[in-house]
């Protein structure tokens, strides 16, 4: 016996399938090869569109996640009493053995106002005072210090460019502290040292890193400047199991808090926008499918005689449902396919070389300097499931009508 080909060995399989597949592959009229073209391309642009909205969505907020996570921490305990975040060294080293945290810092915050030689009338600042090395967003103990006897100071590279400052300048701050129990203006000389870049538009365009006693001081000391725990973890995923275990040790001293639940309402209205937008681009693939169901009836009309043959030969009216299913879900599948494709690609493309980026104004607003577009293996299953399923049920009744087809009727369809 000969051996069969490797074009039968591929057609090898339920008999429905066959059938399936030779329909598609099969010499076709105008008007179905039309018909067809328009059901794949309006399915794969649909698709494409789904993908690359889904892609940005999650770019977005994981990108700011990550970011809201390098600057504020994943972890933070703010003190409740007046002692300024003093801790224990007890306390200090059960919460370094908690699992996943890395480090702990003591952070001081404090306001002023920085003038350089771009805005000698100043701008406002945050200032974050930290111990070299500790905390998430820090700076080295060589960055903190000069050799003249001025405090370092490390900007962020928006504020510096804004300031018109660059390393070796020397800018004057007026700080707002406390003393006597009134507020109290102080200043300060500062030497540039360096820049920092956090992505974060409200960080890099506001926040001076100094040595944490620096801040204190300008506060009106340790009793005035109220100081913060931050922690830094392996995971920020893990940060509301780390939250509860230094709630158990710190409390009632410390309220300890974590980014999600600082940020939850940010963090829920981008999940409901995402919801939102998949619903919305989802009726572009919902309305394609009509172009697949129209495929299907002039499948049906032009091949009538076929199905009369195949009714007359024994095949039940299950499998003549079957496939004309099929037949839709290869037309379907091949158009999400391509549309998964193009999205994907689109969505590298856009990200890999920043194309949509934001004025510093702009992205003051929205917290990031350029777009991300980040495609994750869930929203292409959402997006594919929901391609295939809205196609299979807008083909059914096309093909439900046509396993209903009288044998006979069909075979003397002209």
């Amino acid at each position: 016996m000969a051996p069969r080909s490797s074009s039968s060995s591929l057609l090898a399989g339920p008999l429905p399938w066959v059938i399936a597949w030779r329909f598609l592959r099969g010499e076709r009229s105008r008007l179905l090869d039309g018909t067809a073209r328009a059901a794949l391309l309006a399915t794969a642009l649909g698709v494409t569109a789904m993908v690359i909205a889904m892609a940005l969505m999650t770019g977005y907020r994981e990108d700011l996640q990550g970011k809201l996570v390098r600057g504020n921490a994943a972890v933070i305990a703010y003190p409740v009493g007046s002692e300024g975040g003093e801790l224990p060294p007890e306390n200090l080293a059960a919460l370094q053995k908690i699992p996943g945290v890395q480090k702990i810092g003591r952070v001081a915050y404090g306001q002023g106002s920085l003038s350089g030689p771009a805005q000698p009338q100043g701008m406002e600042v945050i200032l974050r005072g930290v111990d070299p090395g500790g905390g998430q967003l820090t700076a080295t103990a060589a960055q903190l210090r000069t050799d003249d006897g001025l405090s370092g100071a490390v900007l962020g590279d928006d504020l510096a460019r804004r300031l018109g400052a660059k390393k070796g300048d020397v800018l004057r701050l007026v700080a707002l502290g406390f003393g006597e129990g009134r507020p109290r203006f102080r200043y300060r000389s500062l030497r540039v040292t360096g820049t920092f870049s956090t992505g974060f538009a409200e960080f890099d365009r506001s926040w001076v890193l100094l040595e944490r006693p620096v801040v204190e001081n300008l506060m009106g000391g340790e009793t005035a400047a109220v100081d913060l725990l931050e922690f830094t973890v392996a995971d920020p995923a893990e940060a509301e199991r780390i939250s509860e275990a230094a709630t158990s040790i710190l409390e009632p001293d410390f309220l300890v808090t974590d980014w999600r639940q600082l940020n939850r309402e940010l963090f829920t209205a981008l999940r409901l926008q995402q919801v939102a937008l998949f619903v919305v681009l989802g009726l572009i693939v919902l309305v394609s499918t009509f172009n697949v169901a129209s495929t299907l009836v002039v499948l049906v009309r032009e091949r009538m005689r076929d199905i009369g043959l195949l009714g007359a030969l024994g095949l039940p009216p299950g499998s003549l449902l079957l496939i004309f299913l099929l037949y839709g879900g290869f037309l379907g599948g091949l158009g999400t396919l391509l549309g998964v494709a193009f999205g994907w690609g689109i969505s590298w493309v856009l990200t890999e070389f920043e194309l949509i980026r934001f004025d510093p104004e702009v992205a003051a607003i929205y917290f990031i300097s350029s777009v991300p577009f980040r495609v994750e293996p869930k929203d292409l299953l959402a997006v594919v499931g929901f391609a295939l399923l809205v196609t299979l049920v807008a083909c059914f009744l096309p093909a439900w009508r046509a396993a209903r087809v009288d044998p006979s009727s069909a075979l003397r369809y002209e």
